[in-house]
């Protein structure tokens, strides 16, 4: 009889403690988003209140990219109105942590009463007719409630979003349980293609939902967009599936109503992407998504260096 190899078992041995450990800070995470998630949101946004004294002045987490964003972005601004937009943003920004955490234990009642989808008819009508549809979503207003979205479909289609997979495993294992209460399915967006090609095999239709304005890796995308400002390097993968697999386009914008309520309205981008120039989709995305932030520019999250690789001042 053969020896075990004992690199073999010090590899499964650590494998399993690994393991362990990814799982004990799992459920210490989801035991401390779950208390916080049973907060009243009066509380909560109280709490956010206090958080924000030291982040903003003490910890400064990522002022000088906010503060670099806002200027380069709005130069038409004073410095005191870039101040007046940053110490909102912060506020909105430690809002939409704590409301997200709401999406673990929050009942679907009460979270159709602070998430309004104003005109979901428009995406319901093109279910209806059994046909697909790609939402495409910005960090904008509370972006994690979109996970809500499924409870107001109808014609039973199927609701998915695409994420990028978190490097932390216990906070990504935790994100995907918030957003799929609702029935949201979540697609590892390298993975996309294949999810959509095999829903195309249940006869059913789909809306996928793509947070389409992260930045590319350096050398990912060779196609520049004006966008606030710069001419960004924009991920264009949204704009191909859209194409390729024939789905409708539709933007949502959405508005804060007053803390904690908020109003999605959609829109459709084109009526016929296929039939648009390549880029041009994602132009329109980003047209849409830009006017949306000139009106309520502390809705949008300033904290991502999203102009790392864009060229300042050529946005126009």
């Amino acid at each position: 009889m053969s020896k075990p190899n004992n690199s073999t078992s010090q590899h499964r041995s650590h494998r399993s403690i690994k393991s362990m450990v990814c799982s004990l800070n799992y459920y210490i995470l989801l035991s401390a988003v779950w208390m916080v998630s049973l907060i009243p949101f009066g509380v909560l946004h109280m709490l956010s209140d206090i958080i924000y004294f030291p982040l903003y002045y003490v910890v400064r987490y990522r002022r000088r990219v906010v503060r670099k964003n806002l200027v380069e972005s709005f130069p038409e601004k004073s410095g005191q109105e870039i101040v007046a937009i940053e110490k909102r943003f912060y506020h909105s920004f430690i809002d939409v942590i704590l409301e997200s955490f709401k999406l673990l234990t929050i009942s679907p009642e009460k979270m159709m009463r602070h998430m309004k989808f104003v005109n979901i008819d428009l995406i319901n009508n093109l279910t209806a007719q059994g046909k697909s549809v790609s939402v495409f979503i910005g960090h904008y207003g509370n972006w994690e409630w979109l996970a809500s979205m499924g409870l107001v479909l109808e014609n039973n289609p199927i609701e998915a979003h695409v994420f990028h997979k978190l490097h932390n495993d216990a906070t990504d294992r935790l994100m995907r349980k918030m957003r799929g209460r609702f029935g949201h399915v979540n697609v590892d967006m390298y993975k996309t293609a294949r999810f959509i090609a095999s829903v195309a095999h249940e006869n059913r239709p789909c809306t996928m939902g793509y947070i389409a304005d992260q930045s590319p890796k350096y050398g990912d995308s060779k196609h520049f967009i004006p966008f606030l400002n710069h001419s960004t390097p924009v991920l264009t993968g949204t704009e191909k599936l859209t194409k390729h697999f024939g789905y409708e386009a539709a933007f949502v914008g959405m508005k804060r109503v007053k803390r904690g309520y908020y109003e999605c309205r959609f829109s459709i981008l084109h009526p016929e992407p296929k039939s648009l120039p390549d880029f041009e989709l994602t132009r329109l995305y980003y047209q849409r998504l830009e006017a949306e932030i000139r009106e309520h520019p502390e809705l949008y999250l300033w904290t991502h260096n999203r102009f790392k690789h864009a060229i300042y001042g050529s946005g126009q």
